[in-house]
């Protein structure tokens, strides 16, 4: 098997499309311009994707009051810092910084969204 997508029902799909588009570098490979609004996103090297609609058929999760460890979108940068502020300035918020004794840096935001959003730079690359 080959893991195709993950699906998140969410309140303002064309503005969480618009969001990180604009600033996590994903692509939009299709989409619904009416509602539900699905959009399907895949990163940069066009391997993960995530499915974005707003159904309400289903119920929408309160993402905010969810503790990042429950649930979380997670990106590897080169430059944790260099992203996270550049994120933070385009509405994202400081969850926490941690830097781990093998070397590799986490940083957990939540974007503007409230779903939490993790930057990592690892030691040693998962993949």
């Amino acid at each position: 098997m080959i893991f195709e997508h993950f699906a998140l029902n969410i309140q303002k799909p064309l503005e969480f499309v618009e969001w990180y588009t604009s600033n996590c570098g994903m692509k939009i490979a299709k989409s619904m311009i009416t509602p539900p609004f699905t959009h399907f996103l895949t990163d940069s090297s066009g391997r993960t994707v995530i499915e974005i609609y707003s159904n309400p058929s289903a119920k929408i999760a309160d993402y905010n009051s969810m503790h990042p460890l429950e649930f979380h979108f997670a990106f590897t940068v080169d430059n944790v810092d260099e992203v996270k502020e550049k994120l933070i300035s385009a509405g994202a918020k400081l969850v926490e910084d941690v830097r781990l004794g093998d070397g590799s840096h986490l940083v957990m935001l939540r974007d503007p969204f409230g779903i939490p959003l993790q930057l990592c730079k690892r030691a040693k690359s998962l993949v």
